[in-house]
Formats: C-alpha cells, structure tokens, sequence
C-alpha cells in the first residue's frame, strides 16, 4: 500500500479495555458502511442509527440519553442554541392557517419569531394571560395547533397551571410546549405534567460555564420524533460533538451548582427585601411571588435567578448604580459560574398582560461566588443608588 493512502486511512484500534468515565469526542460528518446495502437501506437505522454527522455521533447520542432520561421524554434533540429549541420544537407542527397561544411572559425572541416569522407563513398569533385559565379558554380557537408555556415567565416569573393547561389544550386538539430553562429538569418535570415537548437553552444551566449555545427539545410521544427530526435535517441544523462534550462535562456538576446557587440566594434576599429601595422580589419560592402555590405544587426546587423590582424614585438611577459593581457582572444569560445582573425593560413585550409598574427590572442570577462577596457587592450597589437619589432629590430643590 502507497504511502499515501496509508496516510488516509484509519486503522481498526481495538477499545477495548479502555472503560473511560468520559465518552470521547467523536467527530465527524460522513458515516461508512459496510457494503452498498448497507448504504441503501440506511434510512432503517432510524433515529437511533448513524446515517450522517448532521443526524448526530454517540457523543450526541450521550448528551441526548442523558436529557431525556432527566426529562422522563421518549427522544431529544440537541439544537444550536436555546431559542433554536423553541423555534423547531413549534415549527414541525404548524401550516399555514393554523393558529399559535403564546403566553404573554415567554422568552422575547420567542415573541418575535412569533410576530415575524410565524405571521409571515400565514400561522395566526395570539398572546394569552399565563397566570388566567380563563383568558386561555377564551383565546382558544378550532384552529388552535400549539400552546406555548414558559413557567416561571422571562423576568417577571410567573408560573403557570401546567397541567390544567396541558388538560384543556389537549381536549381543544392542541400540543403544549414549554420553555424549561430556569427550573431545569432537575427542578421541575413539564412532560410530567402535561407537555408534548420541553425546551431547554443548555447555554445556561446545563452546560454551566458561559462559553458555548445549545439547546434541546424533548419530547414526551415518539409519535413527535419524525416530524422534528425531519424538519432538523432539512433546515440543516445540527451542533458541534465538540460542543456537546463541554455540555456533557457541565451537565455532571449540575446539581452541586444549582444547590449552591439556591442556597446562596436565599441567603441574599434578606439583605434585598429589607432595602427600602426594593419594592418587590419576583421569586416562585416567596410566598408573595405570583404563582407560588403552583410551584410548591409543582417545583421539585428552585434555581439562583430572580427579580427585583424598585420604588419608582430608584429607577432613573439604576444604571449608574450598576457601575459601582466589582462581583456581578452586567450581561444577559444566566446558569454560569459568574454571578450577573442585566436590566430588563418589560413593557414592550406585553399584551395580554400589561405590566403596571416601572418598565425596568433587574434580573439577577447568582453564580459560585462567596456570599460574603455578592452581600458586600449588592451593599455598595444600594448605597450608591440611595446616594444618586439623594443627590437628585437635593438638585430638584
């Protein structure tokens, strides 16, 4: 054999013996068969089967056992990024003529994948109020294919009746889906409890650490597996094994992350609540939180992202404020290692619930830092907002 295409080919190493606790990185796009039969029936492998790299390799094929096991689905797909989730988990279900429920708090670019791309093929769109039944049975119509949850809801966490939800969807014809990503598998079970399919931005959470986009959808009836996967291989969608290896590194830690970061948020919100700046926490587990029956109902637990609201004279000054941080950092996501904060405007992205108070929230997500630090960080913070209001209030007079 020419040296050459020695070069090119692959020797037969056996692997046996080498029982790694990790799964290597299998990378690659074309798959090998063993003869042209093979080649031609590959369709007979089936979701499960390797056909081509776009359809995953087994270290795709880990990540997905993984998920769908903690979601208690039938199958999952990994996506490039958490609003892809949402996107393809909705989009294979959908025909022109057909009519989407949103609820009001969904993630904003869902909204405008909604209003822009759904609308533009012929989809109806409304926006339903997530925290009444009533509106939902209202908005609900003989053309109604998918209602779209997302519990606790972007920024202003409010949780859903899932399941009540899932009961008069499905008796209308409907799918449910629902955006899991604050609570995470680990925290709450939405395929348990009525949904069709789950969303997760494994960004966040899941992979832990901020460097990489991923999402997945899991659903609960293997009925929902081709119309997906289909959609998926025409779009040509797919993720890097590269990628899905640092989720599948991320994903051990995850409960140990998510326990500290419970632990030191609950820890912080004393400090908050007793600021006479704060006006409200928006978080499932206080009993003043919208929905908080539900997620103790529901919830198996709760994440380290919450939301604080401000009296109206705090506001204007929010910003400067969030200068003198030195541990939190400003920046959008959530679930990494680094503690954040991001100021979110909620008016805009509202209709069937208008919000009443001040547009600016602050959503926080607490990250492994000490809690010595982020108290310390979150003390300077306030003090420099009650200065800048001092100071505005002394220019007034």
């Amino acid at each position: 054999m020419n040296d050459a295409t020695q070069c090119v080919l692959t020797p037969d190493v056996k692997t046996e013996g080498f029982d790694s606790l990790s799964i290597p990185t299998y990378r690659g796009s074309t798959i090998v068969f063993a003869d042209a039969e093979g080649y031609e029936t590959r369709g007979a492998r089936g979701h499960t089967g390797f056909t081509y790299g776009l359809y995953g390799t087994p270290t795709h094929r880990a990540l997905e056992q993984k998920l769908t096991a903690l979601e208690q689905g039938a199958w999952t797909f990994l996506l490039p990024s958490g609003q892809a989730a949402n996107v393809f988990a909705v989009l294979p279900f959908l025909s022109a003529g057909d009519h989407i429920l949103i609820a009001d708090t969904a993630y904003p670019p869902m909204r405008d994948f909604a209003n822009q791309d759904l609308k533009g093929f012929g989809v109806a769109v409304d926006f339903y109020d997530p925290t009444s039944i009533d509106d939902l049975r209202r908005r609900l119509t003989p053309r109604t294919k998918i209602v779209w949850c997302e519990s606790p809801g972007s920024t202003t966490m409010e949780v859903q009746d899932l399941p009540q939800i899932a009961e008069i969807a499905h008796r209308a014809g409907a799918l449910v889906g629902c955006d899991n990503t604050w609570a995470t598998p680990l925290n709450f079970k939405p395929l348990a409890h009525g949904a069709d399919f789950v969303t997760e931005a494994l960004t966040k959470y899941v992979s832990g650490h901020s460097d990489l986009l991923m999402g997945s959808i899991t659903v609960r009836d293997e009925a929902h597996i081709t119309p997906i996967r289909s959609v998926l291989g025409r779009y040509g969608i797919g993720v890097s094994p590269d990628d899905v290896t640092l989720v599948l590194r991320g994903i051990e830690t995850l409960g140990v992350r998510m326990a500290h970061s419970a632990q030191v948020t609950a820890a912080l919100l004393p400090q908050l609540a007793a600021s006479p700046l704060v006006r409200q926490i928006l978080y499932p587990s206080l009993p003043d939180s919208p929905g908080y029956v539900l997620w103790k109902r529901d919830f198996l637990g709760v994440s380290g992202v919450f939301s604080l609201v401000f009296v109206p004279e705090a506001v204007p000054h929010i910003a400067r404020a969030l200068d003198s941080l030195r541990i939190f950092a400003i920046g959008a996501s959530w679930g990494g290692t680094r503690s954040l904060i991001a100021p979110m405007p909620v008016k805009r992205h509202r209709t069937a619930q208008p919000w009443t108070g001040d547009d600016l929230i602050l959503r926080v997500s607490i990250g492994l830092e000490a809690i010595g630090d982020l108290q310390a960080d979150l003390e300077r913070f306030l003090n420099v907002l009650t200065a800048e209001i001092g100071v505005a209030v002394r220019v007034t007079a």
